[in-house]
């Protein structure tokens, strides 16, 4: 392990409750709450670094997390481990968590030692997860739609068909139809990566009566190539770059060699152009962006996305260690240690403390200075992920 992993770890230890991992141990806000997202996230880094103690807070996570799962089939954004109130969310609850939750549990299922005997339990929830996804298609056509506010970047602009979100379906549908022996959950997944190849690259030459919607005809004439697209709605392709998206399309094997090759080559440019993290979105919408009005007001208590900060276009550790985890699984090794240990070095600054780590939540996009929590642990789980896939471990993909 490298020289992050063990205080990256250490975090973990000390973010641990009987109910599951904290979001950070700085006692601010909501974030000593058990956070859907950022607990899995957190688990999955507990059950590669073979800790027994850290799985079992995993295990802790999952339970706390599944016992107040929505009758509907809807995850908690976060639990209170004190008072045991949940919360679904603000304006909006959040799409990703569904995926998370039976993600976790199933990759749980997969590597840890009790791992069958305690996901048994769990299978009619985890098919009224799946139902709840089905539902919110609206149009049966194998995508979900997003609201705005609706996964983790819950005061950026996107919404609609968010890629992101979609992966992380294909991955909870495909592990479950494993771990349950379900063929239908199987050819659910098989369908839905059709539609993502089909839609979220562009493809000049394709048949344009294959798109999702008409309305993909022209708007993909002015969409990015290199990259796959973050998404798409009745209105606009984002142009972005959504990190996260990329990292799982490549982790989860959506694109063929010639588009992975595109991929990385790009991922490589724009590493090469610049020091430190990559952006969670880029490039940042600017204040003279015609997005800017509808990010400006996006937000509960105070406007965080000022250009080159927070979602807007900030560099977020946990994403930065999943893109590792994801070039190791391709073997663009020399690519993921360099990445891996800006990682480090990100995770590594702290201006409350130079003899602590700072595993802040992102920083900034131009000066690379930590923004937001400090001492959260998805960014640890995010150094922990790179270096495991640096060992060779794997999380379960298909």
């Amino acid at each position: 392990m490298s020289h992050a992993t063990p205080e990256a770890l250490l975090l973990l230890h000390a973010a641990s409750t009987p109910a599951g991992f904290v979001a950070s141990v700085r006692d601010l806000a909501n974030y000593q709450r058990i956070w859907t997202r950022d607990g899995v996230i957190t688990g999955l880094a507990a059950l590669l670094s073979q800790n027994e103690e850290l799985i079992t807070v995993f295990r802790a996570t999952l339970a706390t997390i599944f016992a107040h799962q929505h009758a509907t089939g809807f995850f908690p954004s976060n639990v209170d481990p004190v008072t045991h109130q949940a919360s679904y969310g603000g304006n909006c609850g959040r799409v990703d968590n569904v995926s998370w939750a039976v993600v976790g549990l199933l990759q749980y299922a997969h590597l840890a030692p009790d791992g069958a005997a305690f996901a048994a339990p769990y299978a009619a929830q985890v098919a009224r997860a799946f139902g709840v996804l089905d539902a919110w298609e609206f149009n049966g056509k194998h995508l979900v739609y997003v609201p705005q506010s609706g996964n983790w970047a819950d005061e950026y602009v996107q919404h609609g068909y968010v890629l992101y979100d979609q992966l992380l379906r294909v991955w909870a549908l495909e592990l479950a139809a494993r771990h349950y022996a379900r063929a239908d959950w199987a050819a659910q997944a098989a369908a839905i990566r059709a539609v993502l190849s089909r839609n979220y690259w562009p493809d000049p030459a394709a048949d344009p009566a294959t798109l999702y919607a008409p309305n993909l005809v022209h708007q993909l004439q002015k969409a990015p190539t290199g990259h796959w697209l973050l998404g798409f709605n009745p209105a606009r392709v984002y142009p972005q770059l959504d990190l996260a998206a990329n990292a799982l399309a490549l982790l989860l094997g959506l694109g063929t060699p010639a588009q992975d090759a595109a991929l990385l080559r790009l991922l490589a440019e724009r590493l090469a152009a610049q020091p430190g993290l990559l952006p969670a979105f880029s490039p940042a919408i600017e204040r003279t962006d015609p997005l800017m009005a509808e990010l400006a007001d996006n937000y509960a208590y105070e406007f965080r996305n000022l250009p080159h900060e927070f979602h807007n276009g900030g560099r977020w550790p946990v994403w930065n260690g999943w893109l590792a985890a994801a070039l190791h699984q391709r073997g663009a090794v020399a690519l993921a240690a360099d990445l891996g240990q800006r990682l480090a070095e990100a995770n590594r600054h702290n201006p409350l403390d130079a003899a602590r780590w700072g595993f802040y939540e992102n920083l900034h996009g131009q000066t690379h200075a930590p923004i937001g929590v400090p001492y959260c642990t998805w960014s640890a789980a995010g150094s922990v992920l790179a270096e495991a896939y640096a060992q060779g471990q794997r999380l379960l993909t298909f």
